[in-house]
């Protein structure tokens, strides 16, 4: 039972986690009164800046602005925490720790055991890789959390990205959480016929089967929803109800946040 409850709280984790991004959209932040359009430009021109500097001063002060961005638009510092910079920092990590012994340079200190000699050069590496995946990850999660899903996609086609791009994403994100709500039902239903403790092989042999009707009904449903759209005569366009408009404080901020990623860019070379 112990493995049906972590897999039926992980489902409902990443719901309420749906839910709540859509809650922060609708705060009275400073992101979220922007246009769409003006965050979408910005958020990418500074996640640019974040992966070509090669400074860490730079990097840092970019990190310290994406951090006041998000104060300012009334995203707690505990939930970039546990959100972003904590998942960010576990997963970078892994990756740039063999980058601190492994990089040719000055020798900082020895592992006593293992022999490896960590370098200066090797942890700048290491900091610069962990920085900069941090740096994005905020800058992206930012324009996610701030801005509703459909309001991102239609500033991309405004913007002059491929129709067929907006389409895979707009589709994409919506039967992500179709297909969880599914999973969260079949596990809720196996949970509620279950009486007593399953051996391992038992447990096995139910979760592949669980996966493998998962995966069915996600080719069921994919076949149902092409044959929904061409009976509709879907040209490959996605139509947004809203109307954007760019204001004045909409151009200002724009033109602050170019300029701080090109600041960034410029003084981080």
């Amino acid at each position: 039972m112990s493995f049906l409850n972590r897999a039926f709280h992980g489902l409902f984790e990443a719901l309420e986690h749906a839910l709540t991004a859509e809650e922060l959209a609708r705060r009275n932040g400073l992101l979220q009164r922007l246009d769409p359009r003006a965050k979408v430009v910005g958020m990418l021109l500074l996640i640019l800046a974040a992966v070509s500097v090669h400074k860490l001063a730079v990097l840092t002060a970019l990190l310290a602005l994406a951090a006041l961005l998000g104060v300012l638009s009334r995203i707690s510092v505990p939930t970039m925490v546990t959100r972003i910079w904590s998942v960010v920092f576990l997963f970078s990590g892994i990756l740039a720790l063999p980058s601190i012994f492994i990089t040719p340079g000055r020798s900082l200190a020895q592992i006593p055991v293992l022999g490896w000699t960590a370098t200066s050069q090797g942890l700048t590496t290491a900091a610069f890789l962990v920085g900069r995946a941090e740096a994005s990850a905020t800058f992206s999660l930012l324009l996610i959390l701030c801005t509703p899903w459909a309001q991102v996609l239609k500033s991309l086609r405004v913007l002059g990205a491929p129709s067929l791009l907006v389409v895979l994403l707009a589709t994409t994100y919506r039967y992500i959480f179709v297909l969880l709500r599914t999973a969260l039902d079949m596990f809720e239903a196996r949970r509620s016929r279950m009486v007593g403790v399953l051996s391992g092989p038992e447990r096995r042999r139910l979760i592949t089967g669980t996966m493998g009707v998962l995966a069915g009904r996600a080719l069921e449903l994919s076949g149902e929803v092409h044959l929904a759209m061409r009976s509709r005569c879907f040209q490959g366009q996605a139509y947004v109800l809203d109307d954007f408009q760019m204001r004045a404080s909409d151009w200002f901020a724009a033109v602050i946040l170019c300029g701080a990623a090109s600041a960034a860019a410029w003084v981080g070379r």
